[in-house]
């Protein structure tokens, strides 16, 4: 039996609405709240969800999604609740859930990864006509996967960091292989440039463009073990923006150059 993809969808309420599956859930429910506010009651324990906290359900779960249950106080833009889903069953996923005790709610507060997959998720689901569900398949396990990786990353040490900072970290992973300034990264978190490099370097012991500097490394190393690229597109894919200036940082790092350096391995 292979993996299905049920149901995977953005939903947007502006009215009230109640989901309910008090005599349990027939697969497995996956949901990140975007926007507003909703409250959910899972297996008796009852709780608001915010933007940023994702439910994990497995079948046999009671739970019930209520959008603006009483005593709820709506904000000036009235009733609203935005939430990614996936509903999906499978002898993967079901080894996957296995394979940790993991809680029904989790805050993630960053998820622009998650939302990328999801985004993909949905728009191959969406097809008619060509749609390939190996593709769906892997994607629906990358999402799961990565849903491990950004609750590890919240229980992290880290994590007890400011927002900001957090914010500063997030920016520069998901930008690394673009060209980016000190100054973008500012903005990104409401800081002035000075202020930003100065916090980053105090929680970080290194600076926002050697941070960055790591990761492109780090894919470059990565693309050269396991691809047939050239160096030049590689240098370009990491973003280092030429092969001249990835040279030159390649050797200031590691003390040769790049081909030398997997030549001599």
């Amino acid at each position: 039996m292979k993996n299905e993809l049920i149901l995977c969808e953005y939903s947007y309420h502006t009215e009230k609405k109640h989901f309910n599956w008090k005599n349990g859930l027939e697969n497995y429910l996956i949901r990140l709240q975007t926007e507003g506010h909703c409250f959910v009651k899972i297996n008796n324990n009852s709780t608001f969800l915010s933007p940023g906290d994702l439910l994990l359900c497995k079948p046999g779960d009671s739970c019930e999604l209520i959008i603006d249950p009483n005593g709820y106080q709506e904000d000036d833009s009235g009733i609203h609740s935005g939430d990614y889903f996936v509903i999906c069953r499978g002898p993967w996923i079901d080894k996957w859930w296995d394979r940790t005790n993991r809680p029904s709610i989790n805050q993630l507060h960053f998820a622009e990864k998650l939302l990328s997959l999801w985004k993909e998720i949905i728009k191959e689901k969406r097809r008619i006509y060509d749609k390939n569900e190996e593709l769906l398949d892997y994607l629906l396990r990358s999402l799961c996967l990565s849903i491990d990786g950004s609750i590890k990353d919240f229980n992290t040490t880290q994590t007890r960091l400011p927002l900001s900072v957090r914010s500063m970290k997030n920016y520069i992973e998901e930008h690394a292989n673009q060209p980016f300034k000190v100054q973008d990264v500012a903005l990104h978190a409401g800081f002035s440039p000075s202020h930003a490099s100065h916090l980053f370097k105090e929680k970080f012991g290194k600076t926002i463009i050697g941070y960055a500097m790591e990761i492109r490394l780090n894919t470059a190393v990565k693309l050269i073990k396991y691809s047939d690229m050239s160096l030049e597109r590689i240098a370009e894919l990491s973003g280092f923006g030429s092969y001249t200036y990835f040279h030159r940082v390649f050797k200031k790092s590691y003390g040769t150059s790049p081909t030398e350096y997997f030549s001599g391995e």
